[in-house]
């Protein structure tokens, strides 16, 4: 049997390098072998006096590299004097920079960006400029750009001149003599052209691109459907100031999907293991405040079917049985529900069909699940309770009869209330996945105890 190749520990190498005693020069040559990602996993894992050693050793330059890839590293920044901090943030991207500086206080955010260069100072006071769900606020300033009437020679040579600052160079963007967006080329494209071929014959004039103020939400699903490596961001008069890349839409899209988990476990933000307890409790209290009175609404309507439970209590044992499989359908169709209305261009006759599938869906479903409960519940009752045939399935038919109508109707709550939510302008994940089990748990309580109270105690006389 082969042996599984086992994987290097590239943390515990860089570690013991870290910690020699080498010179500067030696130290940056053996590091340089391994990517920024496991240096940074290293470097979290030394002492605070081993990182201070190492700060001057290393270069702001890489540093900056470093930080990249750090989850906080605000808190490493703090361990370097104000001028140290500002070249480690000149040298870090626009839009990482930003980040960094926004868990900073305002004083020491004014004079960091105070003594950076003025390039970097210009650049983050421009993305700073943006609201946060701006597309502005979320684009980086490292591209590469040229003008349209340069040879295929000049350039290569402009792309190598930007290359030294900017390391997004798969694609090229290109302006025109008003410095106003034209097109761009694929790095490949410029690498295979001969210097006898026009420049204008591998720039594609009709590339995607968004504008600084548009909505992040608004756009996310445009930029994803184009694939680009970086889409070019716009002002309205068609500058090119910044571009978004394909890890900015993948950290968007994480955010996104975090926020959203969250608000489906009826939490009002995204916890993490950071964050203390009163924080934590700030942000599940809203949510249970409002379930505790829906909970008593529950109790309330189960109260009012007292005397049902009194003269035939069986019907209790399956009271949680329809409970929690009305909740369960309710949150599958809240899932499927938000997953569409993501599409911002859905019809109201997509919406309406949506609203019937749902329902067939929720029919069928609890056909099937309404005839097994028939079938095994009428047993349980007639076998081990001891009761006569006809009573104990008649019992179990009253069960799936109510099984079935409560998973109907919850795959019509489950999909009604985030509608609403979002015709009014609220985001449809609010309609969270334990607001709509207690909404469904109304509605099950009362279709469950009502039909009983009816067929059962009214109509059949079973006391």
């Amino acid at each position: 049997m082969d042996k599984m190749v086992q994987k290097p520990n590239y943390v515990e190498e860089l570690l013991e390098i870290l910690r020699s005693s080498l010179a500067a020069d030696e130290l940056q040559d053996q590091i340089s072998d391994y990517h920024e990602s496991d240096i940074a996993d290293a470097f979290e894992q030394l002492t605070e006096e081993e990182r201070r050693r190492l700060y001057p050793l290393l270069g702001p330059e890489w540093i900056a590299e470093i930080f990249t890839y750090i989850e906080d590293p605000d808190e490493y920044l703090k361990e370097l004097d104000l001028g140290q901090a500002a070249q480690v943030l000149s040298y870090m991207d626009s839009d990482d920079a930003v980040d960094v500086l926004d868990e900073l206080d305002d004083t020491t955010q004014e004079k960091l960006v105070g003594m950076m260069d003025e390039e970097s100072s210009h650049d983050i006071k421009m993305l700073q400029s943006y609201e946060d769900d701006e597309v502005g606020s979320l684009m980086t300033t490292n591209f590469i750009v040229i003008h349209e009437n340069l040879t295929i020679r000049q350039a290569m040579r402009e792309l190598i001149r930007q290359a030294g600052e900017n390391d997004n160079i798969s694609t090229v963007y290109v302006i025109d003599k008003n410095d106003q967006f034209y097109g761009a080329i694929d790095l490949k494209d410029l690498i295979i052209a001969r210097e006898k071929d026009a420049l204008e014959d591998i720039i594609s004039t009709s590339y995607p691109y968004v504008t600084d103020h548009e909505k992040i939400d608004d756009c996310i699903e445009q930029i994803k459907d184009y694939a680009e490596d970086s889409i070019p961001v716009l002002t309205e008069d068609k500058q090119l100031i910044g571009v978004i890349t394909a890890q900015d839409l993948v950290e968007v899209v994480d955010d996104a999907m975090g926020e959203d988990y969250a608000k489906l476990a009826g939490l009002t933000a995204e916890e993490d293991l950071e964050e203390t307890t009163t924080e934590s409790m700030k942000k599940r209290l809203p949510w249970l405040v409002i379930l505790l009175f829906l909970g008593l609404a529950v109790s309330t309507v189960v109260g009012i079917f007292e005397t049902v439970v009194a003269v035939l209590p069986i019907v209790m044992c399956f009271q949680s049985l329809i409970l929690d499989m009305a909740g369960n359908v309710g949150t599958q169709s809240l899932a499927v529900t938000i997953r569409v209305l993501m599409d911002e261009n859905l019809t109201a006759g997509e919406k309406v069909g949506l609203v019937f599938k749902e329902m067939k869906v929720g029919f069928f479903n609890g056909l099937f699940l309404g005839i097994m409960a028939f079938i095994f519940i009428g047993l349980y009752i007639w076998l081990l309770k001891g009761n006569p045939v006809v009573h104990a399935f008649v019992i179990s038919g009253c069960v799936g009869f109510s099984l079935m109508a409560a998973m109907v109707i919850s795959s019509l709550v489950g999909t009604l209330i985030p509608m609403f939510f979002h015709k009014i302008k609220i985001d449809p994940a609010v309609a969270s996945g334990p607001l709509i089990t207690t909404v469904n748990d109304l509605v099950a309580v009362v279709i469950y105890y009502g039909l009983v109270w009816i067929l059962l105690i009214h109509f059949l006389h079973m006391v």
